[in-house]
């Protein structure tokens, strides 16, 4: 893809056809539950002594621009948090327009990753949050991946689908941390059952408050960093961010 600010590419690839079609079959409660019970026998912590792996996963619908350039402004905290407990590759992933989903490359320091998030700017579209789950699965079967973060405002998808997408990341022991800009209540409902299949955890910020995405982001990239460990050292120097994840992750 040519990049829409001096015609760079973005380094970006476009998902797989098969993860445009890939069929997603409704789970029941009791599915969802038994999805729920093998998570918890799942380590998710990242091993001592090796680099933490989590997928930062955008929205990048029109509706979300100005959250954007404040993401972009705010990403290098996941790195610096990470870079104090073991390290960290990141990998962005972004949906927008007419089915368009793309992965960048793993990058593993601030720079990179906001030269990246840099080259793009959101276009109108529907939301594509299932693509997103199935990346993450995949992604995580090629080599292990400790969290997933998602950003967005809205939700256009079957929930049923989104549940059922969740729960294979929940059987993977791969927590998303869905935050959610604004108040739209089918989003928060359809985020909220995210966090939870998935044992991760589900907050809401709005377009003023950037100090507290900084906190959830660096909270985060704790946890891929170091696990729950790392989370609960954080929370212990009074992060906000840390506290919230963990308040829901136990």
């Amino acid at each position: 893809m040519a990049s829409e600010r001096g015609k760079t590419p973005d380094r970006t690839t476009p998902l797989a056809s098969s993860a445009r079609s890939e069929p997603v079959a409704s789970s029941s409660r009791a599915e969802i539950d038994a999805f729920l019970e093998r998570a918890r026998t799942m380590a998710p912590a990242a091993q001592t002594g090796k680099r933490g792996r989590l997928i930062f996963a955008l929205d990048a619908t029109m509706s979300r621009q100005p959250t954007w350039d404040t993401a972009c402004r705010l990403q290098g905290e996941m790195f610096r948090e990470a870079g104090a407990i073991g390290g960290l590759d990141v990998q962005l992933l972004y949906f927008r327009g007419l089915d368009e989903c793309r992965a960048s490359r793993w990058v593993s320091d601030g720079a990179g990753l906001g030269d990246l998030m840099a080259r793009i700017q959101c276009q109108g579209g529907h939301t594509q949050i299932r693509k997103v789950l199935g990346h993450a699965r995949r992604e995580s079967d090629r080599a292990r991946v400790q969290a997933l973060v998602y950003v967005g405002d809205a939700m256009e998808e079957a929930i049923d689908n989104l549940a059922a997408a969740a729960g294979e990341l929940g059987l993977r022991g791969i927590p998303a941390f869905v935050f959610q800009e604004g108040h739209d209540p089918v989003a928060e409902q359809a985020f909220r059952e995210i966090a939870r299949l998935t044992r991760g955890a589900y907050c809401g910020f709005d377009l003023n408050s950037a100090g507290e995405l900084s906190e959830l982001l660096r909270a985060a990239a704790a946890y891929a960093a170091g696990g729950v460990k790392a989370l609960t050292a954080l929370s212990a120097r009074r992060s906000a961010g840390a506290q919230q994840l963990l308040a829901q992750m136990r």
